[in-house]
């Protein structure tokens, strides 16, 4: 059994019996928790993370269905703006998902999803780019730090673009150029070509990271709203390891097949 499924189901039983983590405000007479540097005096945020919720199932509060665990929701106030023509899409996407979600097909996850995807990640730092490295799929992504815009145009990326800077001891990713083919969960949640994502990464602690996804898609919702969830450091591995997704496909007489595929762009 794969060890990212090991880990998410001891914390959905966790999760279930206590409340959730709400990160507090230092005291006032507590000094908020200060990153090591690196060399350059870039905040060092590397090393192998990975978020443990259900985030990947649905993205709000849910209870357990056929294949989903119950869970909390990392959107805050747990509303997602559609809408009203959009929310009808979401809610066939959710009724079709065995075959609709694209990483059944094993599809690379786009941004936001690859990161709580139930695998860990590993982030890599250069001082012009901030490399992430994804079990799920190998994916690779790189963040630019070199302080050049996005390409001009609109470009159809599963991955999209990401630009990168600090904010103090925040790292700040703008990430454009999404196609519309990725969704944000398995429950449906999904987004146009407009997509437009701004992600804050912030060490809370040594061994804890914040992140926040400000989600801004006109043509789906009708305002910007956003996730938030812990990150945590993991301790007991000293790399990601190799994985290959399964896809399922429907054969001519209706039945269905699993083999084994990784997907990349061309």
């Amino acid at each position: 059994m794969n060890r990212g499924f090991v880990l998410l189901a001891i914390v959905v039983v966790t999760t279930a019996l206590v409340p959730p983590v709400v990160y507090a405000q230092a005291p006032a007479n507590m000094s908020p928790y200060t990153p090591p540097k690196l060399a350059n005096g870039q905040p060092d945020i590397s090393g192998i993370w990975q978020v443990l919720n259900t985030a990947a199932w649905d993205l709000q509060d849910h209870g357990a269905g056929l294949g989903v665990p119950a869970g909390r929701g990392v959107v805050v106030d747990n509303e997602i703006p559609y809408r009203p023509e959009a929310l009808a899409k979401k809610r066939e996407n959710e009724a079709k998902r065995a075959t609709l979600d694209p990483e059944a097909k094993c599809y690379l996850s786009g941004v936001p999803r690859i990161t709580f995807m139930p695998f860990p990640f590993q982030i890599v730092q250069q001082a012009d780019k901030v490399n992430i490295l994804y079990e799920y799929n190998h994916t690779i992504r790189q963040i630019y730090m070199n302080g050049n815009p996005h390409p001009a145009g609109h470009i159809d990326w599963w991955m999209g673009d990401s630009r990168g800077r600090w904010e103090g001891d925040t790292l700040v990713v703008d990430v454009t150029n999404h196609n519309d083919k990725t969704w944000f969960d398995m429950s449906g949640n999904f987004h146009s070509e407009a997509l437009k994502v701004t992600e804050r990464y912030s060490l809370a602690d040594a061994d804890t990271m914040r992140y926040e996804a400000t989600i801004t898609d006109p043509k789906v919702f009708t305002r910007p709203w956003k996730m938030s969830m812990p990150i945590y450091r993991v301790k007991d591995a000293d790399r990601i390891y190799e994985y290959q997704c399964v896809a399922e496909s429907e054969e001519a007489d209706g039945t269905f097949h699993r083999e084994p595929k990784t997907w990349y762009p061309k």
